[in-house]
């Protein structure tokens, strides 16, 4: 297959490397279009105010062809799908650094890249690994999405993008593929200063919650591969219908 891949953390990260890794052992036509720089939580900005330059770059240890993209991962699959062409079998995002489960789907660039492509009628995985500083597995998460792909991805009816997390352990490790829903939020945690003109405010961690029964968040912490299909429909059809009936 003709693989897009991209992601947030940037085109020299870790994370897109392993996962191209992954993808060229099975044989995949891999292009990488990802960010110039650290472009997390970023959601689905996209640049409109400013021109987009596409770099063609190496990335050491990779054979397939790489670019450089300076907006956001939305940036990134619009770029792309310009300069290639709307040919893509599928697209990849990741593997980030760092869960995007519960709401953090929300504010998560790779998501929303993986989203971007749904919009252009390309099917996409978003995959994501727990952060754990420089012993990140992210092979492991690699392998993990690859063997999602190969499970699920001609079972899709519709475009959808498939979020996949993965713990941080060995990929014999890990306890196998649970399907399920989004958890719940988890607040960050602000230090707030007051200065002469108003406040600062910078982030320190995160409130603690406890997981939703059967989440995402819930089976990471018993070691399972996290699968949650998303799909892009801002559509709320049970509330247009109850309101159509009052007009």
């Amino acid at each position: 297959m003709k693989i897009l891949l991209t992601n947030d953390d940037g085109f020299f990260a870790p994370g897109i490397k392993a996962m191209a890794k992954a993808l060229l052992k099975e044989g995949h036509d891999v292009k990488i279009f990802a960010p110039e720089f650290e472009n997390s939580g970023k959601s689905h900005s996209i640049t409109i105010m400013e021109k987009l330059h596409v770099n063609k770059v190496k990335i050491k240890g990779l054979d397939c062809e790489c670019y450089s993209v300076s907006g956001t991962p939305a940036d990134c699959v619009r770029a792309a799908i310009q300069i290639e062409g709307n040919n893509f079998d599928y697209c990849f995002s990741g593997v980030n650094l760092g869960y995007n489960a519960g709401m953090d789907i929300l504010y998560s660039g790779t998501v929303s890249a993986a989203i971007e492509a749904n919009v252009f009628g390309i099917n996409a995985i978003a995959v994501s690994a727990k952060y754990a500083r420089e012993k990140t597995r992210f092979s492991s998460a690699a392998k993990s999405a690859i063997e999602v792909f190969d499970r699920l991805h001609d079972k899709l009816d519709g475009v959808q993008v498939l979020n996949v997390n993965v713990p941080n352990l060995k990929y014999e490790e890990l306890k196998g593929i649970k399907i399920c829903r989004v958890g719940g939020s988890v607040l960050d945690k602000y230090e707030t200063v007051k200065t002469e003109t108003g406040y600062t405010l910078e982030l320190h961690g995160r409130n603690s919650e406890k997981e939703v029964s059967k989440s995402d968040r819930y089976y990471l912490e018993q070691g399972y591969i996290t699968v949650t299909p998303l799909v892009y429909d801002l559509n709320n059809t049970e509330l247009i219908e109850k309101l159509s009936d009052e007009i």
